[in-house]
Formats: structure tokens, C-alpha cells, sequence
């Protein structure tokens, strides 16, 4: 998709520039002209995508490979009125980033996001002397380093955040699991059906009874989608009902319509949340 994009388009992401999502939007939007919007929230990312003008798209982190899911964020999708017209999947690595002149020995305390500081538990265990604190976000921590000039303070961060706040990089990769990634969704309001797609997301609930779920399943089956995920979250206000979020692929999207059809006869509530390409991987 991003190499047919020729206009600038505006998108909303969370954090502030040098974030991760900011890069997965490059990543996606390749050579594009892209303008970011920065998001202190989720739900502000939807805000201004849905309905007021300031943003035509916005990417958001639905899942992390060590993580999971993102489950606040599968309820933000749920209610809003976005669809999902995308995908990527970027592996995050974290750089360990201090003001020009330091080192490991002067370094006193790292700031950054707890998701951060937890994947990188295993290089710190190695520099006990390092108080760890958490804060909002990676870029912010890198911002303020930048900004404040505070004397032994780290940030872990991303190279985007390096470059755009003038920062030395101490320690590159420093995450434990070098097979980090996360995908994001590509979010906007559906203007026209795609022409080419060959993922599909739903959201469904059934009864709360037996087999009611392995008969929805089962159509997966006869059509020959293969479901790549499917997750559940209780629905608020109904004891020991879930909402069920179910990710899949198959070779023709001509079966859908019937599919769907046939879905509806074993669920309760029935949402087509996305149709869209496959996503690509890339390196943070």
C-alpha cells in the first residue's frame, strides 16, 4: 500500500515522534509523505481518526510477540468505527541511550516505558548499580534526557529517538529476546471495499453453551480459512459471556460473503472489523 500513496497523508500515533509506532508508520507508508500526529493516549488516536479532521489514519499496537495482546486496545477496536485496512509487524529493539561522555559505570538510573525496562531485564541484571524507573513512553524518556541534560540518566529508546533528540547510543540491542515484534493495525474509515485482500479480522460472541463456539470454528474449516488467531474478552455486563476477535487468511476472497453468512447462524453478534493485505516485517 505505502508505494501508491503519492498524497501526504496525516497519521495518528501514540507517543511522540521517535516512538516505535512512528517507525512502523514509516515502515508501512515506505517512500510516502506522511505528516505524524502524536497521541498521548489510545483513545485519543481514535478520537482524532473517527470523526474531527485531524488525522486520516492512525496505526495502533495490537499485540507483541513476548507481551500479547494489547486487550484495551481490542476494545478501543471494537467500539470504535474504524476498520482495519493494514497490517505490519516491526521488530523492536531497544538502544540503551545517554548524553555524550557517559558510561556504563556513570550512569546511575534508565528511564523508559515498564514494557521496555522489562525486556531488558537480563542486560541490566549485569549493571546492578542501575536504578530502572518507568515512565509513559520511550521517546518521552529520550525527549527529556535531551532536553533536561540530566547528568548519569539513560533512556532506552529507539534509534529514531537517538537521531531526532541528539543522543549517544551506550548500548544497541540490549533487548533479552532478539525475536521482539509487534504488529500493528492500520486504522481508517473505509472509503471503498479493497480491491486485493487476503486477511480477515472478526469480531463475534455465541451463546454460552455447549459447542456453540466449535460450530463457528468448524466453518472456518469447511471454507478453508485458516484461523491465524482468535481471542477472547469477557463482555461487560454479561457473567461468563465473551466477545471472540479471530484473525484469517485463505486463498480466494470470493467465499467470504457465504462465509459470513454462515457464521451468522451460530453467533450472537457478528462484526467484519477488516479486510486487507498481509503485512510485511520489518527492523526497527
Amino acid at each position: 500500500m505505502g508505494s501508491n500513496i503519492t498524497s501526504q497523508l496525516r497519521i495518528a500515533i501514540q507517543g511522540i515522534p521517535g516512538a516505535f509506532h512512528e517507525i512502523a508508520a514509516r515502515s508501512y507508508f515506505e517512500s510516502a509523505q506522511i505528516e505524524i500526529r502524536p497521541c498521548p493516549t489510545f483513545e485519543q488516536l481514535i478520537s482524532i481518526t473517527e470523526g474531527n479532521g485531524e488525522a486520516d489514519i492512525a496505526i495502533m499496537a495490537i499485540e507483541n510477540s513476548i507481551a500479547g495482546s494489547l486487550m484495551n486496545n481490542y476494545r478501543l477496536l471494537q467500539e470504535s468505527s474504524l476498520s482495519i485496512t493494514g497490517e505490519v509487524f516491526l521488530r523492536i529493539r531497544h538502544q540503551l541511550l545517554t548524553l555524550p561522555g557517559e558510561s556504563l559505570a556513570s550512569l546511575r538510573e534508565v528511564h523508559s516505558h515498564p514494557m521496555a525496562i522489562a525486556q531488558c531485564k537480563t542486560f541490566f541484571s549485569r549493571h546492578p548499580h542501575i536504578r530502572l524507573i518507568e515512565s509513559q513512553d520511550t521517546a518521552l524518556s529520550a525527549q527529556e534526557l535531551s532536553q533536561y541534560k540530566i547528568e548519569g540518566r539513560g533512556a532506552i529508546a529507539s534509534k529514531l529517538a537517538a537521531s531526532n533528540y541528539d543522543l549517544h547510543i551506550l548500548a544497541s540491542n540490549i533487548e533479552t529476546n532478539h525475536q521482539n515484534y509487534t504488529r500493528f493495525l492500520i486504522l481508517e474509515q473505509l472509503q471503498s471495499e479493497p480491491l486485493e485482500f487476503n486477511r480477515v479480522s472478526l469480531s463475534f460472541s455465541v451463546k454460552h453453551e455447549v459447542g456453540s463456539l466449535l460450530k463457528v470454528l468448524s466453518v472456518f474449516e469447511s471454507f478453508g480459512a485458516n484461523l491465524t488467531k482468535i481471542q477472547s474478552t469477557p463482555i461487560v455486563g454479561q457473567k461468563w459471556e465473551y466477545l471472540f476477535f479471530a484473525d484469517f487468511t485463505f486463498r480466494s476472497g470470493e467465499v467470504l460473503p457465504q462465509l459470513l453468512e454462515k457464521i451468522k447462524r451460530y453467533t450472537t453478534s457478528l462484526r467484519l472489523l477488516g479486510k486487507y493485505q498481509k503485512g510485511n516485517y520489518h527492523e526497527s
